[in-house]
């Protein structure tokens, strides 16, 4: 039985209506073609403080933080950063709530040497007013800078070793949490891929151990990174938290969220175009056609300047593993739409926003990690697209960046892509170059750059899309330049790229389109007589 969030397209259907970065375009595909929807959002829990205090009194496979609490203890929060969730979320944001409660809890058992990690890893900084947004007024103003502050993998001072794994794999960590009492970390699960032993392991890390996941070989092995039963890189980090938490004493508090991501200004994009009303038809074509006018600053203002109203859907806290089981579950709950059978040709719309450029624009590298990263990754079983199949993207693929977050990127993409794009080779022939860079390094450590060694990630975290299919066609690119040294081909409308996808062959293609945003995964059933990924 076919799932209500998929539709198949009939003969004279109206045009879907997607996203192209941050503009909204209209795109003819013919009969026959299978659109899957985010499914509808879950309702939010009644009382979140309320869920919240349960969960920390009530834990998985752990005492309750109550009874890990004494007089004179050092305890380090730890918390994620502005990666996510997408957009950032209304305020009060759930971290807020969390930390409120949990620091009532510990100045009531007398325990005053705390301290707030923002969980960054190598990912950029974030800025005052962005952090206030996070973690409210009163946390803000209390503990902000000296209590409160980002992460730096580059500060060798503040980094400890803690162990290795059988296979070498070094853990080292930022040196306060190490020598802490307590670690709380505080979770918000956007996507399955988040969360568990990442949050301490990966976000409280640096290059050392960063490198011995974030590789192309270790992302070849990921069957996709939205399922980590069948992602090398979650069974690494996995393997590499265990070693971690028998040093620490980690208590993980988890939650997630609906994907209610656009407030009522801007709801009817959440919906199928079939289920319009009158009303949201017109406001859907007036943002179409507004879009296509405004410059790209404008364009993305409209999207930016709303934080999204998410509702929690579940709060779990205690022994790691134990509380991410039950988070994944819930995060499925949202976002898995049972699928039958793979296509020809997978559209994927690129959406305005990805966890590394919040409050910037998308540039090409991101689309790429976007396309071959993340929407690719958008299943469990198998892939939505058969085994050397097209993926079809709509993007401008403006060679801009933000020379605030992205300065190293501009190197990576207009430096090292000319040269090759072999994965292997540029991670065996710039990446530990690149990772020292002392002009790099400086942005990080006191800017808001992200680290020198961030755009070959984003790059690597392309590859299980690279070796995959068999090409990528990007429809709506201001130029040809850059589709082209990302390895893409270009087509002028939806039409001209489906025809390019049958090869000039008279023939018909299965088609599907992956409706995003809102966050949506398929799981994928393949008939008995076996798989084509």
């Amino acid at each position: 039985m076919t799932h209500p969030s998929v539709v198949t397209l009939e003969r004279g259907s109206a045009p879907r209506v997607v996203f192209a970065g941050d503009q909204l375009i209209e795109i003819d595909l013919p009969a026959g073609t299978r659109c899957i929807y985010p499914k509808p959002p879950m309702e939010g829990l009644q009382d979140v403080d309320a869920a919240i205090r349960y969960a920390i009194n009530h834990p998985l496979g752990s005492d309750p933080l109550y009874a890990k609490l004494r007089p004179g203890m050092k305890v380090t929060i730890a918390m994620d950063d502005i990666s996510l969730p997408l957009p950032p979320m209304r305020r009060p944001d759930v971290r807020e709530r969390i930390m409120t409660i949990v620091l009532e809890l510990l100045a009531d058992y007398g325990v005053d040497d705390v301290e707030i990690i923002i969980a960054t890893s190598v990912h950029r900084r974030m800025k005052d007013w962005e952090i206030r947004h996070c973690v409210g007024d009163r946390i803000f103003d209390a503990y902000w800078p000296d209590r409160l502050y980002n992460h730096d993998a580059e500060d060798d001072s503040n980094m400890v070793e803690v162990g290795q794994t059988e296979q070498g794999e070094v853990i080292e960590l930022n040196r306060r949490a190490v020598e802490s009492d307590l670690v709380i970390y505080v979770n918000v699960n956007f996507v399955p891929m988040d969360g568990g032993h990442k949050s301490v392991t990966v976000g409280l890390c640096g290059y050392k151990s960063l490198r011995a996941h974030h590789n192309p070989s270790v992302m070849r092995n990921c069957h996709s990174y939205m399922d980590p039963s069948a992602s090398e890189l979650a069974t690494t980090v996995d393997r590499m938290g265990q070693i971690t938490n028998e040093h620490l004493d980690v208590f993980t508090i988890e939650t997630t969220v609906n994907n209610r991501m656009f407030d009522r200004n801007l709801d009817f994009l959440m919906k199928n175009e079939d289920d319009l009303n009158g009303r949201e038809r017109l406001l859907l074509k007036g943002l179409v056609e507004t879009t296509k006018r405004l410059p790209q600053g404008a364009r993305q203002a409209i999207f930016d300047r709303f934080p999204a109203p998410y509702g929690v859907t579940g709060v779990f806290a205690g022994e790691t593993e134990a509380v991410h089981k039950k988070t994944l579950e819930k995060s499925f709950d949202q976002y898995a739409v049972p699928v039958e059978g793979q296509s020809d040709v997978l559209v994927a719309p690129i959406p305005f926003i990805s966890p590394y450029n919040v409050h910037a624009y998308l540039n090409p590298l991101l689309v790429q990690v976007m396309a071959q990263g993340y929407l690719f990754n958008m299943y469990r079983g198998a892939p939505l697209v058969k085994k050397g199949g097209t993926l079809i993207i709509t993007h401008s693929c403006t060679d801009k960046f933000d020379h605030e977050q992205h300065a190293p990127y501009i190197d990576f993409v207009h430096r090292l892509l000319p040269e090759t794009r072999d994965a292997m080779e540029l991670h065996k022939r710039y990446e530990e170059k690149f990772a020292k860079n002392p002009a790099f390094i400086q942005m990080y450590r006191t800017g808001h750059a992200y680290h020198p060694v961030h755009p070959f990630y984003m790059w690597y975290w392309g590859e299980a899309g690279r070796q995959y299919l068999g090409r990528v066609i990007v429809v709506g690119a201001d130029n040809e330049y850059i589709p082209k040294l990302l390895g893409y081909e270009t087509a002028a409308t939806m039409d001209d790229a489906l025809y390019m996808a049958k090869g000039g062959e008279a023939k018909s293609l299965d088609v599907t389109l992956l409706h995003v945003p809102p966050v949506v995964m398929a799981d994928v059933s393949l008939p008995s007589s076996g798989a084509s990924g």
